[in-house]
């Protein structure tokens, strides 16, 4: 599932990599862009944490004029007023500016690096607002974002994993050998996705699937193993001989008619009891009038 959440981006999908101080997902966000590059897509980086020539290591060069940089690494804060892109500037306003200042096709992927330096300097009910309307506004095809979750409250990860239509957390995988990935994906009809897998990633920024992982606490089962019973201690009997099963069976319950019962009771016989009741004049009968006793 790693590899078709890479490569198959769709319109107005919010991808998270979530990662912690055991395990940076940078090399996997930029096999992100890598891959939206790729596929002739136009990509724009808010990049906060690492400087451009940093991010760009590594990444195809042929498509080094679709990739656009905005500095927010140098002056995040806007300290020295010439900053081209600061914290501050992270609204749907600002972004939808910043993206018409330069040519680009219909396909644009906007990532940010990363959300954590965003919701420490703004309220992150604000953030998961201008994240729903970069969603919804058809600014961008994609968002790809980075999130550090252990710097965070869990109700502040858990807002941003709420909204995101795929969630990547990564861990570093068991006696060093590639990295584990835990995958959530909600489809459009907002059924849930879920897979775990080890992956490592080459030289070039490519995606290999070593293996799946299976789920916690499925464990295989051994069919050569006797069932316990857990019947065998106790001081009565749980179970029913073959006597008793048949007795039990042979016995009649109280409210299912025999044959013998249904035909009594739907041929009555010439014998059988019947009720006359014949009106006195006291009873002041009137079939056609009932209420005629009412005086109205």
């Amino acid at each position: 599932m790693l590899l078709e959440v890479l490569q198959g981006t769709e319109a107005g999908g919010f991808i998270l990599i979530q990662d912690s101080v055991n395990y940076c997902g940078r090399h996997l966000l930029k096999s992100c862009i890598n891959t939206a590059l790729k596929r002739e897509e136009v990509v724009h980086v808010l990049g906060f944490e690492v400087s451009q020539e940093e991010l760009n290591d590594g990444l195809d060069r042929t498509s080094a004029q679709r990739l656009h940089f905005h500095n927010a690494y140098s002056d995040p804060l806007g300290w020295t007023g010439n900053s081209p892109f600061t914290v501050h500037q992270f609204t749907l306003e600002d972004i939808s500016t910043l993206l018409k200042q330069t040519p680009q096709a219909k396909a644009v992927t906007l990532v940010i690096d990363s959300l954590s330096w965003i919701l420490r300097h703004h309220d992150p009910a604000a953030i998961c607002q201008k994240l729903q309307a970069l969603k919804k506004g058809g600014v961008v095809r994609a968002v790809i974002g980075l999130l550090h979750s252990d710097l965070h409250q869990r109700g502040t990860v858990g807002s941003i994993c709420h909204l995101a239509t795929s969630v990547i957390t990564v861990a570093p995988g068991t006696r060093g050998l590639g990295a584990f990935a835990k995958i959530t994906r909600r489809t459009k009809s907002g059924k849930l996705m879920q897979d775990e897998e080890i992956f490592s990633i080459n030289e070039d920024l490519t995606v290999t699937i070593q293996s799946k992982r299976s789920h916690p606490g499925s464990t295989p089962m051994n069919t050569d193993e006797s069932e316990v019973d857990p019947t065998a201690n106790l001081t009565f009997n749980l179970r029913l001989s073959d006597t008793q099963r048949e007795a039990k069976e042979k016995l009649p319950l109280p409210f299912v008619f025999s044959k013998e019962k249904k035909s009594a009771l739907l041929h009555p016989g010439t014998g059988s009891g019947r009720i006359l009741y014949e009106p006195d004049a006291n009873d002041d009968y009137d079939q056609e009038d009932p209420d005629d006793d009412l005086d109205v």
